[in-house]
């Protein structure tokens, strides 16, 4: 397997951006892709302000950060993955979508290319059967923000190869992030602990146990979270919470992963956290 210097990221979105920063902060050459020309100069202009933050804060310097952005080139066509030691897809949590965009992907990258994907909970043994490389298909899921988290949660798919795991396992090392490896099952490990304490936090407003505010004292003050549950729940999203919620109700079979009825009337309303303006709380 080749040593990995080149990164395509396909997306520039929240998590996109974050990847992206991160690698071309260690030195990788990066690739952000995205179909929206207007995604990638938002990106550019985010991952600009996080470094300047940085810099403010004395862990990296001016000169740092300029190396840094010179090292990401924005792209609109699919086609410039080819040329990357690893692609890692970071589109948004739709089975569909990432289903279209393996089997693209498996066309345009260089043959000996890893194909990850930041996922949060579709199986990755389903991404790789759409590609002719499944044993070089793995899920690295980065935690948000990106620069900020150092957890990368490893799956590997059925087919995922021995050389791939220990591969992705060597460049999150790179990038300074600590690694969790987990097997391919609805969720893996941190969305399945974690998004049914965020719904049963959900059931606790729908029935009106408590206020929002109350319910994130109690876990932030009484269970030592950095984040009450509805607060992270308006971090990540509110419609991928009900992304992920649906692949483990359906993945799972069991009604203890059905999405509370509340949180669906706040994503068909638009209410989808910190990303709308208003979710559980309002920004």
């Amino acid at each position: 397997m080749p040593e990995v210097r080149r990164v395509a990221v396909i997306g520039a979105g929240t998590m996109g951006n974050g990847i992206a920063h991160v690698f071309a902060l260690r030195g990788y050459d990066v690739r952000m892709i995205d179909v929206q020309k207007e995604a990638v100069e938002r990106a550019r202009v985010t991952i600009a302000a996080n470094l300047d933050r940085q810099v403010k804060k004395g862990t990296v310097t001016e000169a740092e950060k300029a190396a840094a952005l010179d090292r990401i080139a924005g792209s609109t066509e699919l086609a410039d993955a080819a040329g990357a030691e690893l692609v890692i897809e970071a589109v948004s949590e739709n089975r569909d979508l990432k289903f279209q965009l393996f089997r693209q992907l498996d066309a345009v990258a260089d043959q000996g290319a890893i194909l990850a994907s930041n996922t949060s909970s579709i199986s990755i043994t389903e991404l790789g059967a759409r590609t002719s490389r499944p044993e070089q298909v793995i899920g690295m899921h980065f935690m948000n923000p990106v620069p900020v988290m150092d957890l990368v949660e490893l799956i590997r798919g059925l087919a995922t190869s021995d050389e791939t795991a220990r591969a992705a396992r060597a460049i999150a090392e790179s990038l300074g992030k600590v690694v969790a490896e987990a097997q391919d099952y609805p969720g893996f490990i941190s969305n399945r602990i974690l998004m049914p304490m965020i719904n049963e936090a959900v059931y606790c407003v729908m029935e009106g146990v408590a206020e929002p505010e109350a319910i994130d004292t109690v876990m932030k003050w009484g269970m030592n979270h950095p984040m009450g549950p509805l607060a992270l729940a308006d971090l990540i999203g509110l419609d991928t919470c009900l992304a992920i919620l649906e692949v483990l109700h359906s993945g799972l079979g069991d009604d203890k992963y059905r999405p509370c009825p509340l949180l669906r009337k706040y994503v068909a309303a638009g209410r989808l956290g910190r990303k709308s303006g208003e979710g559980f709380y309002k920004y």
